[in-house]
């Protein structure tokens, strides 16, 4: 049987550790600064892009890689007879998925493309139960179907305190204009299988903390169904910290990842956004 090797994009949230242990294959996306283009995760770093992004003139711009990067990597990972499962971030928030589809079909090996429908550490969930699968020699049909189940548990909230970025940079579509005239506004976005939605919206520190109560009791509800949490921000790791000790409370044997957000995601959240991900275990 080919052996499956997995592909990603630099929006994925994954440790180095987990990257290394299945042997996944971040291509990066880039991000334009002022007219300078770095490449995400090669020339400049989630630590320094914050403050790089708050000196810019204008907002950043991100880029998906180009065909020519992903059929670059599609060729030398099916080189030796392996197919290659390639999962990438939302259609809704970039063009990634189409890029790597394009190059996929110039290449004489197999290869399969996903759009995982999410980001960050769910879009790493995807990478993660895929090379789990793989390693225990299921089959790509097989991968692809359990990717689906998982999909359909999996929970993306996020909470935006400033506005400013995320309008900037349209990723609200049609939403943002019931509350681009009140940017004092903190909003709550979910996303699910690719669609993006703002159920949530309210003023300061009290709505923040009622959004975050939520989230607790999702975690209450579910129980044991949950055993693994992620949490990505921008800039309030100690806040997190504190939400993932009101999680350990509900759950003392969640593992729980708490990282910040790649420069992708930073352009368009803006400075106190943070996002919980974790996805329910189904029965085999």
């Amino acid at each position: 049987m080919a052996k499956i090797k997995i592909m990603t994009d630099s929006s994925v949230q994954l440790s180095p550790e987990e990257i290394e242990k299945y042997h996944i294959t971040v291509v990066p996306l880039s991000i334009t600064i002022d007219g300078h283009t770095y490449t995400d995760g090669v020339e400049i770093t989630r630590a320094n892009f914050i403050k790089k992004m708050d000196e810019a003139d204008q907002l950043p711009k991100t880029s998906q890689p180009p065909v020519g990067v992903f059929l670059e990597k599609m060729k030398e990972l099916t080189a030796d007879g392996s197919e290659v499962l390639g999962i990438f971030m939302a259609k809704s928030l970039s063009g990634t998925v189409d890029a790597a589809r394009q190059a996929a079909e110039l290449v004489e090996g197999k290869i399969t493309v996903i759009d995982c429908g999410y980001t960050d550490r769910s879009q790493g969930y995807y990478c993660l139960e895929a090379a789990k699968y793989a390693e225990a020699g299921k089959s790509m049909d097989e991968i692809v179907e359990h990717l689906d189940e998982v999909g359909d548990n999996m929970y993306l909230e996020m909470m935006v305190p400033n506005l400013k970025n995320i309008l900037a940079g349209g990723r609200l579509g049609r939403l943002a204009g019931r509350v681009v005239s009140a940017l004092n506004f903190h909003v709550g976005l979910v996303m699910k299988n690719g669609k993006l939605t703002v159920p949530y919206r309210g003023r300061g520190h009290k709505f923040m903390k009622k959004f975050d109560d939520m989230i607790v009791d999702q975690l209450k509800e579910l129980g044991d169904k949950v055993d693994r949490v992620g949490i990505s921000y921008v800039d309030t790791r100690e806040d997190m910290e504190k939400l993932a000790a009101r999680f350990k409370e509900v759950n003392p044997n969640l593992d729980i990842l708490i990282q910040e957000t790649s420069p992708i995601i930073i352009t368009h959240a803006g400075h106190g956004a943070y996002a919980v991900m974790f996805f329910t275990k189904t029965e085999h």
